[in-house]
């Protein structure tokens, strides 16, 4: 994993985590609050984690975008694409 790699799940994962925020504040929920408490762990882990160290183990945000269309069924909120956009450049980046 480099510094570029790492910097733009960094942004990525920042993106999605005001996005919650964002919607949260209007209506929150259990699986919004859910959501942003693991994407917050996730920043926290890019923070503060040796690159060398870091693993696909140490993060819990995959499967959120299934995970909130199940909850939701709100095929139309942007947060669900960029939420994939971070789990797939997640995955990219730690395989």
């Amino acid at each position: 994993m480099n510094n570029e790699s790492i910097l733009l799940l960094k942004k990525q994962t920042s993106k999605v985590i005001s996005i919650i925020e964002e919607q949260y504040k209007i209506r929150p929920t259990s699986m919004l609050e859910l959501l942003l408490k693991r994407y917050r762990n996730a920043l926290e882990i890019l923070d503060n984690k040796n690159k060398e160290d870091i693993s696909l183990n140490d993060f819990y945000i995959e499967g959120g975008t299934r995970a909130y269309l199940d909850s939701a069924s709100d095929w139309e909120n942007p947060l669900l694409e960029e939420m994939d956009k971070t789990e797939k450049l997640l995955k990219s980046t730690l395989n």
